[in-house]
C-alpha cells in the first residue's frame, strides 16, 4: 500500500519494513519488539511509533477507489488473506504501542 503512496517515498525501506513488521506483530498480538530485533534491524521500538501510528492509519482510511487489484491479489488465501484483516483501533495501538 505504501508503494502508491508520495508521502513513504522520504523513509528509509529498512524503517519501513520495521514498522510494517511491528505494525503486525501487534495486530495479530505476537509480542513486542525484541532485543534480537532490534539488534538485527537498528531500530529500537521507540523509533518506529510514529510510522507505525502512520501505517495503521494508512490502512484503516484506505481509499476503495483505487488499487482494487492489489485488494484483490491479497485477499487470496494463498496470500492468507491479509488484505481482509481488519485495521486497530487507533487508542488500543497506541495503549499498546506504550506496553
Amino acid at each position: 500500500m505504501t508503494l502508491q503512496e508520495y508521502d513513504y517515498a522520504r523513509e528509509s525501506p529498512s524503517k519501513l519494513a520495521a514498522s510494517c513488521l511491528l505494525l503486525a506483530l501487534t495486530m495479530r498480538n505476537l509480542g513486542g519488539w525484541t532485543p534480537t530485533l532490534e539488534y538485527y534491524s537498528g531500530y529500537c521500538s521507540k523509533d518506529l511509533h510514529p510510522l507505525v501510528k502512520r501505517l495503521n492509519f494508512l490502512f484503516t482510511y484506505q481509499p476503495h477507489d483505487k488499487l482494487k487489484a492489489v485488494h484483490t491479489k491479497y485477499s487470496h488465501r494463498v496470500f492468507f488473506e491479509v488484505a481482509k484483516t481488519t485495521p486497530m483501533d487507533m487508542l488500543k495501538l497506541e495503549e499498546m504501542l506504550k506496553s
